[in-house]
């Protein structure tokens, strides 16, 4: 197993990157969370690994961070859930933030992902229940994290302060638009439907 690799990146075109070390060029396929913080051609880069062997391929996944690691490899555990659609969760949200939306059901957010529906983001949030506390840490102090989902997940944190069920948060929210509304927008937008 390739647990790492330090060197050289001599090319990049996403989503795969060449890496060359001590000679050698190692194709890595990467998550666009980890794509889109690539240094330049030329520069020294450091990822962490996982090497994927099938019957017709063996394919090197690169990641940033250890918790995009861990994630990405309990995510392939899950029935019926492969390298791609893995790559696709994590090119669309941190593992912290897929954490928030296993703990609080919130199958909305996951079936946004691309290649996940209503029904796949339900099996996987009921999948990874168990899983998800060995799965990434709190986002850090400059951690890039989507708009949209600090905005719903920090009203959801707020509704559900309130004292609301999360199954009943994860309803209102889902009858509103809250794509580009701040956290307050949507709580606003959630207090109006739930008083109707």
């Amino acid at each position: 197993m390739i647990g790492s690799l330090r060197g050289c990146l001599i090319a990049k075109q996403a989503p795969l990157i060449v890496l060359e070390c001590n000679g050698v060029g190692y194709e890595v396929e990467t998550p666009m969370s980890t794509f889109l913080e690539l240094p330049a051609v030329g520069s020294d880069l450091f990822l962490h690994t996982h090497l994927l062997v099938r019957e017709d391929a063996q394919i090197l996944y690169g990641f940033a961070t250890e918790d995009e690691r861990a994630l990405f490899r309990t995510l392939l555990k899950v029935n019926r859930v492969g390298a791609k659609m893995a790559l696709g969760v994590l090119s669309s949200m941190t593992a912290s933030d897929f954490r928030r939306c296993v703990e609080y059901e919130d199958a909305a957010s996951l079936s946004k992902v691309p290649g996940i529906g209503k029904k796949t983001a339900e099996r996987l949030i009921m999948e990874m229940r168990d899983k998800v506390d060995h799965v990434g840490a709190p986002s850090l102090p400059g951690e890039k994290v989507s708009v949209e989902a600090s905005a719903r997940s920090e009203a959801f944190d707020a509704l559900v302060a309130l004292g609301y069920k999360a199954n009943e948060v994860n309803k209102l929210l889902g009858k509103l638009d809250i794509d580009d509304l701040s956290a307050e927008d949507i709580i606003r937008q959630a207090l109006k439907q739930a008083a109707l």
